[in-house]
């Protein structure tokens, strides 16, 4: 393996660690398999397969399929329908990702990616080897030609997005014959993580406001990413310190400003709807991928990000009955005062594949009553993934396949003494 060029981090844990254990009291599991983890110790080794998914919960999605049971066979049907899932799919790596500006190219970097996370996922459920060795094939070959991602500002989207995406395709096939897991760990110190770090120290030298809270969540999921497939500890730490006290609008308090009575505004909300649901499934994807590695992120602030998740989910399924609070921030680099006074309509009813990892922990580990999140998941079931959600990015800003994946009990197992949020 090549030798890993380790990089300064901010931040400091103490906070962190006192902060994560807070919440705990009120949860109850929904399942044996998923009695709720404590703080990951310092010194403990990673999980690995530790991102979006375990060895068991590939175990759960094998045997589902294998058993021809609904709602795992639709979303395993779903996978095996979409283009980008087959072993026939032709990467086209090159040295410079260009997101943003002149020349841009980054289309063909999201659809590698996707391609190459569905053919590990179909080979851990089916076990069909040639999935899994063009899922290597797909890594191995940006890995030997990716030198640089650039563009205008929208480069630090690609770095994130893709970056934590790229590592979830890699950690599925880490120990498969034939990848080169030291160069691709070196690709994504070498050529994300640098990205992932200036843009949550610096924010392109703009006011700390002034970037969405997606902005701050792709990079603070790529850094989560690198650190577990590298398996460092403090490059974890980082992402994990930035999700409780980070300045931007990516942490914990100023994604979710307002908090109602089993509701709670989301930062984005004021602004339009697909950007809020990215929002969602990009925390959602930092809060599973800690849970996988023994840390509970999900019900920080009192399960605050589940009752954003319900404000998000039902203003998309058409209701109108939700509070809103004026939301002002500073944009540009003089921080010039702006607001918000009423919801943002525009992508209302969007459909992505965001849903049911929510729905999966909150209800399905925890025993928690999510009727609008349940309702969006069951309007938009079986999940895909990128390709079956257009062509263009707002199509592949998610992994998907959340009924595959991330469904643990049949609907008709779930609880009907649900607590309330």
């Amino acid at each position: 393996m090549s030798t890993i060029t380790r990089r300064k981090l901010i931040g400091t844990t103490a906070a962190a660690g006192a902060l994560a254990a807070t919440g705990l009291a009120g949860l109850r599991a929904a399942t044996a398999e998923t009695a709720a983890p404590g703080d990951r110790a310092e010194a403990q080794a990673f999980g690995h397969p530790g991102m979006l998914h375990t060895q068991a919960d590939f175990d759960r999605m094998a045997a589902k399929v294998a058993a021809g049971t609904e709602p795992w066979t639709w979303g395993w049907d779903k996978l095996v329908a979409n283009g980008h899932s087959q072993t026939g799919w032709a990467p086209r790596p090159t040295e410079t990702i260009i997101r943003g500006g002149d020349g841009q190219n980054y289309p063909q970097l999201y659809r590698d990616i996707h391609a190459a996370y569905q053919n590990a996922l179909r080979w851990k459920v089916s076990g069909d080897a040639a999935h899994r060795d063009k899922a290597v094939e797909i890594l191995n070959a940006w890995s030997a030609t990716l030198r640089t991602v650039t563009g205008n500002a929208d480069r630090f989207l690609a770095a994130g997005i893709y970056g934590y995406q790229f590592c979830n395709a890699a950690e599925i096939v880490r120990d498969a014959p034939g990848f080169d897991l030291g160069r691709f760990q070196q690709m994504m110190v070498d050529v994300f993580y640098p990205l992932n770090d200036w843009f949550l120290v610096n924010h392109n030298d703009a006011c700390i406001t002034n970037y969405w809270a997606n902005w701050d969540l792709c990079n603070m999921a790529s850094i989560m990413a690198i650190g577990i497939l590298t398996d460092d500890q403090a490059m974890y730490d980082y992402a994990v310190d930035y999700f409780w006290n980070g300045e931007g609008n990516g942490s914990i308090q100023n994604a979710i400003p307002f908090v109602y009575d089993g509701l709670a505004q989301w930062q984005e909300s004021g602004r339009d709807q697909g950007h809020s649901i990215m929002g969602i499934g990009l925390m959602a994807s930092i809060m599973e991928m800690a849970w996988n590695q023994g840390l509970d992120l999900y019900s920080a602030r009192d399960n605050a990000f589940a009752k954003a998740a319900e404000y998000v989910a039902r203003y998309n399924l058409g209701h109108d009955d939700l509070p809103f609070t004026t939301y002002s921030w500073g944009t540009g680099q003089n921080c010039a005062y702006r607001e918000q006074t009423v919801m943002g309509a525009g992508g209302r009813g969007q459909v992505r594949p965001v849903w049911e990892m929510v729905y999966g922990h909150y209800t399905q580990r925890r025993g928690y009553a999510m009727p609008n999140v349940a309702a969006m998941a069951g309007q938009h079931s079986p999940e895909g993934g990128g390709g079956d959600y257009g062509l263009n990015s707002g199509g592949f800003d998610t992994l998907g396949f959340g009924t595959l994946a991330h469904v643990r009990l049949h609907w008709n197992d779930i609880p009907d003494d649900l607590q309330p949020l």
